[in-house]
């Protein structure tokens, strides 16, 4: 007789599954009987009670609206319970921010946007965002004891295992700052931050496509980065920093500074706030990304010539990534995505001539689904996928 994550008896030479597990198996939407989760987990009817059980008290999961029956009386089915537990998500960028309260499907159940610069510092930023978030939570006659997680996505590097900014070239008096801790004494609940590029790339992946294992997502904003989705899972490398790909050096840039302090990166050429600045430089108003875009739609020639050379400096680096990583598609986000076509026409004019025929076979290139709600979608999901992962369920079940 073997025993399963919480210590109870399972069958003899079966699979080993506890109740996370099992949750694991109802969060793809279909409601299924006990006798059909026996078939699926190979354990005793008896156990599989005893985690449906737990589910329910804890209620993770309820009973199926229609019984199913075969001719005799009908079988109870057990789905998912989606609102269960609530998640904060935040998605800070350079200069606005977009706050959310979802429930644990990712359904938005409130939201919030505001400008809001980053540079104003830590504490302002976060107590602000502290008080936007108790906000939404009253607004919709919600509670914190609700909450299971807090998803912050920031503008630079971030040390995921900390959850803390290393040197971010944006952000003064961020770098070490301790945002988990500071975060979650005031919200009581646990806190996950990540570069605003890897929620994104979470956020379009798990809405608009799950099928797609291998994903690229470039977000041209105040800044360019990358997030990088593989064998369905986010990649974010050592320390963290995988995927930042605007400060690649690149020759059209060898004489130009970049705010990180080195020379020739991508970011100081074709980032929102380059195509900004070259703009001012020929005497048109223009203090962001949003400002470009303005004149990009407005039909400004020099603003449009701008934005498809961005998008070719973009493709150029792009190229090297389709020759390394053989993405199936690659998503184009932030504001500077807005311009449309405009962007993405420079994008694949590089990558298609300058990649291998078969990376570039079915590859994808187009802009993003969810546009400025990928962040916050990506903020929930990652904190989603932490405490509904197997083990931090059978860890609360135990408890």
């Amino acid at each position: 007789m073997t025993r399963d994550v919480l210590g109870e008896p399972s069958e003899p030479g079966g699979p080993v599954v506890g109740a996370g597990a099992l949750l694991s198996i109802l969060r793809d939407g279909q409601a299924r009987t006990r006798a059909e989760l026996v078939q699926l987990t190979g354990l005793a009817r008896s156990t599989v009670s005893q985690r449906l059980d737990a589910l329910l008290h804890n209620r993770l999961i309820v009973p199926a609206d229609d019984a199913i029956s075969s001719g005799g009386r009908p079988a109870t089915a057990f789905t998912f319970n989606s609102g269960a537990r609530i998640v904060l998500a935040a998605d800070l960028g350079a200069t606005h921010a977009r706050v959310a309260v979802t429930d644990l499907g990712t359904a938005v159940l409130a939201e919030r946007t505001a400008d809001l610069p980053i540079d104003r510092g830590p504490e302002s930023t976060l107590n602000w965002l502290v008080d936007t978030l108790t906000g939404l939570l009253t607004d919709t006659g919600l509670e914190l004891d609700q909450v299971c997680g807090v998803g912050i996505g920031l503008p630079g590097p971030v040390e995921h295992s900390s959850g803390r900014p290393v040197n971010p070239p944006i952000m003064p008096g961020w770098d070490g700052f301790p945002v988990p801790e500071w975060l979650g004494s005031r919200l009581g609940a646990p806190v996950l931050v990540d570069n605003d590029v890897n929620i994104m790339a979470l956020g379009e992946h798990w809405a608009a496509e799950p099928a797609a294992g291998h994903l690229i997502f470039v977000k041209i904003g105040t800044g360019i980065g990358c997030g990088i989705i593989s064998e369905d899972r986010l990649h974010r490398g050592a320390q963290g920093a995988a995927g930042d790909i605007g400060h690649i050096r690149v020759a059209s840039a060898a004489d130009v500074i970049c705010r990180c302090g080195n020379i020739g990166c991508l970011e100081a050429i074709a980032s929102g706030s380059a195509l900004a600045a070259q703009l001012r430089g020929v005497g048109m108003e223009a203090h962001g990304s949003r400002d470009v875009i303005k004149l990009v739609r407005a039909g400004n020639i020099k603003a449009v010539q701008l934005i498809r050379q961005a998008g070719r400096e973009i493709g150029y680096v792009l190229a090297s990534i389709v020759n390394f990583f053989n993405p199936s598609v690659i998503v184009i986000g932030g504001d500077i995505a807005e311009a449309g076509e405009h962007v993405l026409a420079g994008v694949r004019e590089v990558i298609y001539s300058r990649s291998l025929p078969l990376a570039t076979q079915h590859l994808s290139i187009r802009a993003s689904q969810l546009g400025d709600r990928a962040g916050v979608i990506g903020a929930a999901v990652m904190v989603i996928e932490h405490v509904l992962a197997p083990d931090a369920v059978d860890q609360t079940m135990a408890g």
